[in-house]
C-alpha cells in the first residue's frame, strides 16, 4: 500500500551525519523531509556514533583550533593519503565547502571542545565534538525535529522503484508491515556494506571472515546494491575501505573507536610468524593509522601483534583492553603463541639497527633504523626495558569505499554518463568519489557533512522545480 500521508519533497534514507545534514539543509530550504533510519532509536546514526572529530579547512586559529589549516594543505594531505586516487574536482569542492560547514554545523547545535594536544597531532586540523559523536548526533536530530523533519526508526528500505534514473518510490518495512513511500526526490545516505561479510568476501575471499566490524551492524549495503542494480554508476574499489588495526579481543560488530590502538608508532608490529612486515614510523599517526587494518588483513590468519616496552605505555591513549605482559620477550612470545626464538631474533635485530636521534612523539623525528627491512623511519627506540607488552590486533573495518558516483550537486550519475533525474547521495555511500584509497583522521565526517548539505539543498531545489512543473501542467 502507498502511504499517502508521506508524500514528502525529500526522502532521506539513513540516519547518520550525512543524512541529518541533508535533511536539515533541505528543510531549511523549504522542503518537507522524511528520514528513514533502519536502526532502533538508541542505535541511530550509523558510524557517526563512534566518531570524535571532523577535518575542515580554516584560515586562522579559532576558539577550538590552534592554528590555520589552508585549503592547499588539506588538499596536499588528501592527495598524499590517497596516492592521487580521488576525483580532483570533487575533492577541491569538498575542501572549499568544508570551511563554511565548520560554522554551519555549529549553527545546527553541534558544539566543539578546545583543541587537543598530545600525540594525536590534530589540534590544528581537526575539530573535536564536545561529548563525541553521539552528542553531535543528538544535536543534529534535535535541530531536525525542531525544524519539522519527520523521522522513522526501525524503518528498513526493502525495495526502490527507479525508472530511467528517476526515483518513484520506496518499499519500507516498518512497525511490522510494508508500505510504499513516495517523494519528489531521494537522498541516499545509508552507508556502505562493511557489515555484510558475504559482500566483503567477494573482494577479500575467506580472509574477510576474520575481519572485525568496528562500525554499525546495520550498514549491509542494501540501498547501495539497489542503486547499482538500478543503473547508477559505481565508483571505487570493493577492497578499499577505512580499516584500522583494532584489538583482536573486540566484539565482531560495533566495537567503535575505543577498540582502536594508537601505539603502533612507539613499538613494532609482527605477524604470527613473529616477523615485522611494514614501517611502523612512516608518518604521523592521523595520516597513516588507517592503513594498518589493510596491512593486517594481508597477513597470515589476519592477525598481528603490537609490541612495546614499559616506557612506551605513557606515550599513547590507554586502550579498552589491557596489554598482555611478560618479564621477557620469550615469555611474551609464549603467551602470544609465537615462536620464542623468532620473536627474540626480530626484537634483537630491530634494536641493533636503531640509529639514535632526538625522540619527538608529536612530530617526525630522526630516530630511525639502518639496514633493516622493512625499516622504521621515525620514533625507533629499543624495545629493551621490561616488562614487555603486546596487543593482538585484527582488521577493524569502519566503512567501505565502493559506492555510487555523484557530481558537484551530489546528484547520482548513471552508467550511461547521464544524470539521475531526482536522486542524490551523501556520506559513506559516495565516499569513494573522494577516497580512492587511504584515509586522514576526520575526513569521513567532512565528506558526510559537506555532501549531505549539498545533497539536501540540491534535492530541495529539484523538488521545488518538480512542484512548479506539476503546478503548471495542472
Amino acid at each position: 500500500m502507498t502511504d499517502r500521508s508521506s508524500r514528502h519533497d525529500v526522502l532521506v534514507i539513513g540516519g547518520g551525519n550525512a543524512a541529518l545534514c541533508a535533511a536539515i539543509a533541505a528543510r531549511r530550504d523549504g522542503a518537507s523531509v522524511l528520514v528513514l533510519e533502519a536502526a532502533p532509536r538508541f542505535y541511530r546514526g550509523g558510524n557517526t556514533r563512534h566518531t570524535r572529530n571532523m577535518r575542515c579547512a580554516h584560515d586562522s586559529a579559532t576558539a577550538t583550533l590552534s592554528g590555520p589549516y589552508t585549503e592547499e594543505e588539506f588538499l596536499d594531505d588528501l592527495m598524499r593519503v590517497t596516492g592521487g586516487r580521488t576525483d580532483p574536482d570533487l575533492a577541491r569542492l569538498m575542501i572549499a565547502e568544508s570551511k563554511e560547514v565548520l560554522d554551519w554545523i555549529q549553527a545546527q547545535g553541534v558544539r566543539f571542545q578546545p583543541s587537543l594536544g598530545g600525540t594525536l597531532s590534530l589540534g590544528r586540523t581537526n575539530s573535536f565534538f564536545l561529548g563525541g559523536g553521539r552528542a553531535m548526533l543528538n544535536a543534529l536530530y534535535l535541530t531536525a525535529e525542531r525544524l519539522g523533519v519527520a523521522v522513522r526508526y526501525e524503518a528498513e528500505v526493502t525495495a526502490l522503484d527507479i525508472a530511467d534514473g528517476t526515483f518513484l518510490g520506496a518499499t519500507v518495512r516498518h512497525a511490522g508491515r510494508s508500505e510504499r513511500i513516495e517523494a519528489a526526490t531521494l537522498v541516499a545516505a545509508a552507508g556502505g556494506f562493511e557489515a555484510n561479510i558475504d559482500w566483503l568476501k567477494q573482494g577479500w575471499g575467506e580472509a574477510a571472515e576474520n575481519f572485525l566490524i568496528r562500525g554499525t551492524p546495520y550498514n549491509r549495503g542494501t540501498v547501495l546494491r539497489m542503486l547499482l542494480d538500478a543503473g547508477v554508476q559505481p565508483v571505487g574499489d570493493p577492497t578499499q575501505c577505512h580499516a584500522v588495526a583494532i584489538d583482536a579481543r573486540a566484539p565482531k560488530f560495533d566495537g567503535g573507536i575505543i577498540t582502536r590502538l594508537d601505539c603502533i608508532p612507539f613499538g613494532i608490529v609482527v605477524n604470527r610468524d613473529a616477523r615485522r612486515f611494514y614501517d611502523e614510523g612512516e608518518d604521523i599517526w592521523p595520516k597513516r593509522y588507517a592503513i594498518w587494518g589493510r596491512l593486517v588483513a594481508q597477513q597470515p590468519g589476519q592477525i598481528a601483534y603490537i609490541l612495546v616496552d614499559d616506557p612506551a605505555l605513557g606515550l599513547f591513549m590507554p586502550s579498552l583492553y589491557p596489554p598482555i605482559t611478560a618479564a621477557t620477550i620469550r615469555e611474551l612470545a609464549a603467551k602470544l603463541a609465537l615462536d620464542p626464538d623468532a620473536l627474540e631474533t626480530t626484537v634483537r635485530d630491530f634494536n641493533a639497527a636503531i640509529r639514535s636521534g632526538r625522540f619527538d612523539p608529536m612530530n617526525l623525528d630522526d630516530c630511525r633504523t639502518e639496514g633493516l627491512d622493512p625499516p622504521k623511519t621515525h620514533w625507533a627506540r629499543p624495545i629493551a626495558t621490561p616488562p614487555f607488552h603486546a596487543y593482538p590486533v585484527r582488521p577493524g573495518i569502519t566503512f567501505t569505499y565502493l559506492g555510487v558516483r555523484v557530481d558537484a550537486e551530489a546528484r547520482l550519475v548513471m552508467t550511461d554518463g547521464g544524470k539521475a533525474g531526482n536522486m542524490f547521495a551523501a556520506g559513506e555511500i559516495m565516499a569513494g568519489n573522494v577516497l580512492g584509497q587511504g584515509y586522514a583522521a576526520g575526513i569521513g565526517m567532512t565528506i558526510g557533512a559537506v555532501f549531505g548539505r549539498i545533497a539536501g539543498r540540491s534535492a530541495a531545489v529539484e523538488a521545488r522545480r518538480r512542484r512548479n512543473v506539476e503546478g503548471a501542467a495542472a
